[in-house]
This record gives structure tokens, sequence and C-alpha cells, in this order.
């Protein structure tokens, strides 16, 4: 069921690096993002795919990981991404990727989780690195990066406390928690 799939659809940030995430995967987490909505259908995301641990270890420096836990500065060696998809708006097709690229990457993710990975979409990038890394031309936007692999952490939903800070925060064994408010907060009557 669909609510399953996005209960378990959590940002991921540390994974087993060594197991590989094949291209045939990633295409196939592409195909749901094509298949996504698409503003007056315009469909503008390009994406570039990465499993191989020499690109890798390109991208994940240009990426920051959790801005909530201040004395963490990323996963590990042996604990990152071991797989990537570069989202990209076309500026040749429009200047505009409304929430295209946020569709789209829920599709993927949520294809992931359906295949028993995890991910995380990363908006925070150094965009200009990046697109030096990866020599990406300038017709294209990079919007996001999703990194992907086998979690190697659990991170679990609460509800927001009563000091109502929506912060997430890891407790004494790793564990990720993730506060979201009550439905009743959310639903306005």
């Amino acid at each position: 069921m669909i609510k399953d799939l996005v209960k378990k659809n959590r940002s991921y940030r540390r994974f087993y690096e060594d197991v590989a995430v094949e291209r045939a995967t990633l295409e196939e987490l592409v195909e749901l993002a094509r298949l996504s909505a698409s503003a007056a259908n315009l469909q503008p995301l390009k994406y570039i795919l990465s499993c191989d641990p020499g690109t890798n270890a390109k991208i994940f420096p240009c990426l920051a990981w959790a801005a909530y836990l201040k004395d963490w500065e990323g996963p590990a060696e042996g604990e990152r991404p071991a797989a990537y998809i570069v989202v990209l708006g076309d500026t040749g097709i429009t200047r505009n990727f409304g929430c295209d690229h946020g569709i789209t990457c829920q599709s993927i993710l949520l294809g992931a989780v359906e295949k028993g990975l995890g991910g995380c979409i990363i908006a925070s990038v150094k965009r200009d690195q990046l697109r030096k890394a990866l020599q990406i031309p300038e017709q294209y936007e990079i919007l996001l990066v999703v990194a992907l692999g086998k979690p190697k952490e659990t991170v679990v939903i609460d509800t927001v406390g009563p000091d109502g800070s929506i912060k997430y925060w890891r407790d004494e064994h790793g564990v990720h928690h993730v506060p979201k408010r009550r439905l009743d907060e959310i639903i306005l009557k």
C-alpha cells in the first residue's frame, strides 16, 4: 500500500556503500520520474546517473548532508551513497521548473523504497563545483541531487513534542528521529 511506502521513505543519510546499485535500477527509477506529472507537460527535467565509485567520489564533496546535525559532516567512507541521480532543468525548454523536480524525486524515492533501497533528496549543493566536476553544460540548471543506496541507519517518525521543535536528531544508538506535526495541527478547520 502507498502509505507503507511513504512511511518507509525517509531521508537516509548513511548507506552500505559496498552494496552496489546497478545502472539498470537507476534507469528504472528515472522511468518513474519520466511518467510523473509535469507542469504543462513540458517535461523539462534531465538526469545524470552515477553508480560508478569514481564519479560518486566527484559528487560527494559537492553536497551538504544534515543542517540540524551540527557536529556531523556527512557519511563516513563506507557509509556513503552507492549511487546518485542529479536532477537538472533544461533551460532550453523553460526557465521555470515549478515543482516538477519535487514530484519526480518523490517518485524516484518511492520506487527506491519498493526495491529495498533508500535515499535522500539534497538541495544543499555546491552547484558550481558539481558543474565543473561532471562537466555539466550551462544549459542545464542543477536542481537537486538524490543520493541512493541500501540504508545503514534506522529512521523513525516521532510526534512533535511539547517544545514544538521539528529538528531531526540522533539518539545515543544512532537512530535518526524525525518529528512530524499531528494531523489535527495541519488541517485547518
